[in-house]
């Protein structure tokens, strides 16, 4: 009868220990083995709750480490030394053979021939005609527009732009990527001489000249090989090309328009 009897006991501390509150629990602790049972279960407890205050600290520093490690690559690595030419220019391996022409580009007030059927004219200065500029994350370019003349939709899969207007007036924009609640949100201005915009790294960006004049402007990019993905050049003018059946349903369009499509862009 004792044994079954002490076995009640612990049934009923276990009970009020889930049930009651902590002062009734005190007030409710009768024998020795009451007080184990329940100070075991308050340890058990302490633990869960450390446990999972362990898996809520965790989780937090994998985010952290991703989001700084994204950062740490998002950009061209910093250079180690003062400089280092590629080698094939003068400097190869020895950084006294270089020479004051490995750091200049001369050229970018002449203006790029814009008689295309787009109307206008990339000049690039990277990494690749001034190797002074390798390792140093920085790329600048001159766009020339005719009237009217347009730097159709691209991206630069490795760069920020920072655009300056030096002539003409532009209407620019960006659209932003996909979102799970929203559509794509376009960013756009008229831009008149003197005007600053900047286009984010790796979004679908453009400029149009919407002046009565041929129009100017300056690029500075955030790589010394920005890389540039003209959309509907990809889209319509890869080789092979892009099978018709994709683009139909892509572009919720007929065979029709998109062979004319695909006719203005493939060589």
């Amino acid at each position: 009868m004792e044994k079954s009897d002490e076995r009640l006991k612990g049934i009923h501390m276990w009970h009020l220990s889930q049930h009651a509150n902590p002062s009734t629990l005190l007030l409710s602790k009768t024998g020795n083995r009451a007080q184990i049972a329940v100070s075991n279960l308050s340890c058990c407890q302490h633990l869960e709750r450390a446990a999972s205050n362990m898996e809520k600290i965790g989780a937090i520093v994998l985010v952290v480490l991703s989001i700084t490690s994204y950062v740490a690559f998002a950009t061209d690595p910093s250079q180690l030394q003062d400089f280092a030419l590629p080698p094939k220019t003068s400097m190869a391996h020895d950084p006294v053979a270089a020479t004051p022409e490995d750091f200049l580009f001369q050229g970018l007030n002449i203006p790029g021939n814009t008689d295309n059927k787009v109307g206008s004219n990339v000049t690039l200065v990277s990494a690749a005609n001034l190797p002074g500029l390798n390792t140093l994350g920085i790329s600048v370019a001159r766009v020339d527009f005719a009237q009217f003349g347009l730097n159709p939709p691209h991206i630069h899969p490795r760069a920020t732009e920072v655009l300056t207007v030096i002539q003409g007036s532009l209407f620019v924009g960006f659209v932003t990527s996909n979102r799970a609640s929203a559509a794509n949100q376009l960013f756009s201005k008229v831009l008149n001489t003197g005007d600053v915009f900047v286009f984010p790294q790796g979004l679908i960006h453009f400029q149009l000249n919407v002046g009565k004049t041929p129009a100017v402007a300056n690029v500075a990019l955030s790589s010394q090989n920005p890389g540039v993905v003209t959309v509907a050049n990809a889209v319509f003018g890869s080789t092979p090309a892009i099978p018709t059946d994709v683009l139909t349903k892509a572009f919720r369009a007929n065979n029709n328009v998109i062979n004319v499509l695909q006719s203005q862009f493939q060589a």
